[in-house]
């Protein structure tokens, strides 16, 4: 547990040009990792992009804030411009505006992370945590999601 608290304080400190080059580099890693299990690219970046939605989603919210520092990952994972009503479009229609979508989803991504190395786990639970750390905060209700991809 002291370690989750530590690994949290030090996402919510990341200065942005760190937060950035982390997030890219571990980004290819993942669209990579998650394309071998997946018969097309598109399939890898959807279910990528699953997870920070769903991590943004985690406080309940999708601000714009929160919106335009992920937006270039977005872009990169669905391989097109997605603007801020996309993104929102995108959230609802995953069902993340309400609890009961969002523990749909995060019971599809535990069972997609049970698939994965655990190198690959790492790196997209660090990503999830970077997207929750965004406003420089990792709120009670962000924690609680990170920990049920952590089991």
């Amino acid at each position: 547990m002291f370690e989750f608290r530590k690994l949290c304080k030090m996402a919510e400190q990341m200065d942005p040009a760190t937060y950035s080059v982390v997030v890219t580099e571990k980004s290819v890693k993942i669209l990579a990792g998650l394309a071998l299990l997946y018969e097309s690219g598109v399939d890898a970046a959807k279910i990528y992009l699953s997870f920070i939605l769903t991590a943004i989603a985690a406080d309940g919210k999708l601000d714009e804030s929160e919106y335009s520092l992920i937006r270039p990952m977005l872009e990169k994972a669905v391989g097109k411009e997605v603007s801020y009503d996309d993104a929102k479009a995108i959230f609802v229609e995953m069902g993340l505006d309400k609890p009961a979508g969002i523990k749909n989803v995060v019971d599809e991504m535990v069972d997609i992370l049970g698939m994965i190395s655990a190198e690959l786990k790492a790196d997209i639970v660090i990503v999830c945590l970077l997207v929750c750390a965004i406003d420089g905060k990792v709120s009670a209700k962000e924690k609680k999601w990170i920990k049920q991809l952590i089991r």
